[in-house]
């Protein structure tokens, strides 16, 4: 398996959009625009990225300012986390998680959110419960979890 941030890869920015497209149903042009983003702005957010199998997008991620939700401070965000059904339970989505803070932290970015409906699925990666949040067009408010890179002082 190999882990691919998109910026590195451009030829993989059409096929992600639509892939991220299909898993989440968001727009298409949503996703290609954020992915060329990442691409042409070479900014720290949004990232976007892959994890590929001899070709095969087994699972992928992004990482942008705000997930849909109303806590605008709580940012960045990762987001569109999805593994394919064939490939869970295989450390995949943790591994890519892995993968996304180190990056992060090396463009200086040390604390990460993400919004999730899963319970104890995070904390085994070493994400934490932070509160409730109130996504946008949700009825009901939704769990913010957050990674911090940190080292203590």
């Amino acid at each position: 398996m190999e882990f691919i941030k998109i910026r590195e890869h451009p030829e993989m920015a059409e096929r992600a959009a639509g892939w991220f497209h299909e898993k989440w149903g968001v727009p298409r042009k949503e996703y290609a625009d954020s992915i060329q983003e990442c691409i042409e702005q070479r900014s720290a957010v949004p990232q976007w990225y892959l994890m590929l199998e001899e070709g095969q997008i087994l699972g992928g991620l992004g990482v942008i300012e705000n997930d849909f939700h109303n806590r605008k401070d709580l940012a960045p965000n990762v987001c569109a986390v999805y593994v394919e059904e064939a490939y869970r339970c295989r450390g995949i989505a943790g591994e890519m998680l892995k993968q996304v803070c180190e990056d992060m932290e090396r463009q200086g970015i040390d604390t990460l959110y993400l919004i999730t409906d899963h319970t104890g699925f995070y904390e085994r990666y070493g994400w934490r419960f932070l509160c409730m949040v109130q996504g946008e067009g949700e009825e009901e408010p939704i769990r913010m979890y957050i990674h911090d890179n940190r080292k203590p002082a």
